[in-house]
């Protein structure tokens, strides 16, 4: 799709990475992942492809081995691997936040030990807020981690990690009371720790199990779990940046490059989305002639890639403005809010147009319809965009009277 999600500007460089990754996107990615997706089944091969492609150190410097890029030029190669298959882009995303936060607030030791091995592909990463009884309620979180001498002992219940099982460094959101008087807001007094373990289910350490993969209806291959931690001992030296209460600012930062993300991803679904619509409405003929020379579907294809192109500009703005070294929750929220909301529209639009076959699991639509509602809820729901936009527009245009 030449014509569509165009960026202008890039850089030699940027064209030549994305040029790779999105062949990469078309070879290996497209041809297996809907029977991938069907069984369920983690995409190795592709995450080994990515690993030689150098995708997982993209954004970390290159003093420790990454390739040192921007914000946006991650969120295209995004855009490209979420045109393919969403779950690998997920794949990528949970480990390219952990490395952003260490990047950002860890100390220069855990710089040194982590990001090397992260850029590799060797650590890989998974960071983790919810709970069973909270999502957007960050500041409600229940797992609590206590001093003991030189260590901290975490205990809590942990959700929806992405990469739970796959990963073997986990960026892990916790009470921490210590240092911190009583009647401190809640959002002060939490911490995060980076906990090592090793891949895989069951008792992955002493005191941590990830008991299994949570079983879906889409965003399949990537493995979701759960986090127990009993009696888990951490020492003091893997507080996220050395200081306890700190967690949440430094969470949140994460996730606000991880809503360029998902935005990215839901421009990459709803691209992927065009093309089978616009292919299949060429093919599939009515009453003598293709579908796609009747009016109605002339009017849904406009509509459909009218929204990529907003999404995918919107995307491309809120990077850049992170890239700049502005503060960008304004513009992350508007993204990952229109994005989300279009790849939904967009995809159903294309599920539409394929009729009854839509609904059968040999067409690829079908696995983009089960996909795209994830994005919906994924780093926070529209309605917490909503709020973010809404008190971030109050303060730009703060009434003087």
């Amino acid at each position: 799709m030449a014509r569509l999600a165009q960026t202008a500007g890039l850089t030699d460089v940027q064209q030549e990475i994305l040029s790779t990754v999105r062949d990469f996107v078309d070879k290996e990615i497209i041809p297996v992942a809907t029977e991938l997706e069907h069984r369920d089944e983690y995409p190795q091969q592709i995450v080994d492809g990515l690993k030689e492609l150098g995708l997982f150190g993209l954004m970390i410097p290159e003093e420790y081995g990454g390739l040192g890029e921007s914000l946006l030029t991650y969120a295209l190669c995004v855009e490209e691997i979420a045109r393919g298959w969403m779950s690998v882009s997920g794949i990528i995303n949970t480990h390219f936040i952990v490395a952003y936060m260490l990047k950002q607030h860890g100390t220069q030791e855990q710089k040194e030990h982590f990001l090397p091995r992260m850029a590799a592909g060797d650590v890989r990463g998974a960071f983790s807020m919810s709970e069973p009884a909270l999502g957007s309620d960050v500041s409600a979180i229940t797992s609590k981690a206590v001093k003991d001498g030189d260590e901290y002992v975490l205990n809590g219940q942990k959700m929806w990690l992405t990469n739970g099982g796959t990963s073997s460094l986990v960026a892990v959101l916790v009470r921490s009371d210590e240092g911190h008087p009583e009647g401190t807001a809640p959002h002060k007094s939490m911490t995060t720790f980076l906990v090592e373990k090793e891949p895989g289910f069951g008792e992955v350490r002493p005191g941590l199990t990830i008991p299994g993969k949570i079983d879906k209806m889409g965003y399949k291959g990537v493995d979701t779990t759960e986090l127990i931690m009993d009696g888990l001992r951490i020492p003091a030296d893997r507080v996220l940046g050395g200081v306890t209460g700190r967690g949440f600012y430094q969470m949140m930062d994460g996730v606000e490059v991880g809503r360029v993300n998902v935005a990215a991803r839901g421009c990459g679904v709803a691209q992927r989305a065009f093309e089978l619509g616009v292919r299949y409405a060429q093919q599939r003929h009515t009453f003598g002639k293709a579908i796609a020379q009747h009016q109605a579907i002339q009017f849904k294809l406009a509509e459909m890639a009218t929204k990529v192109e907003a999404a995918h500009a919107m995307m491309v703005n809120a990077a850049r403005k992170k890239d700049s070294g502005e503060r960008n929750d304004l513009e992350a929220g508007m993204a990952k809010y229109l994005a989300s909301e279009y790849c939904k529209e967009v995809v159903e639009d294309a599920f539409r147009i394929h009729g009854g076959y839509g609904f059968s699991k040999e067409y690829e639509i079908e696995r983009l319809y089960r996909e795209a509602p994830m994005l919906l809820i994924g780093e926070g729901t529209a309605e917490i965009q909503k709020m973010i936009i809404g008190r971030r527009l109050l303060e730009e245009y703060r009434f003087q009277g």
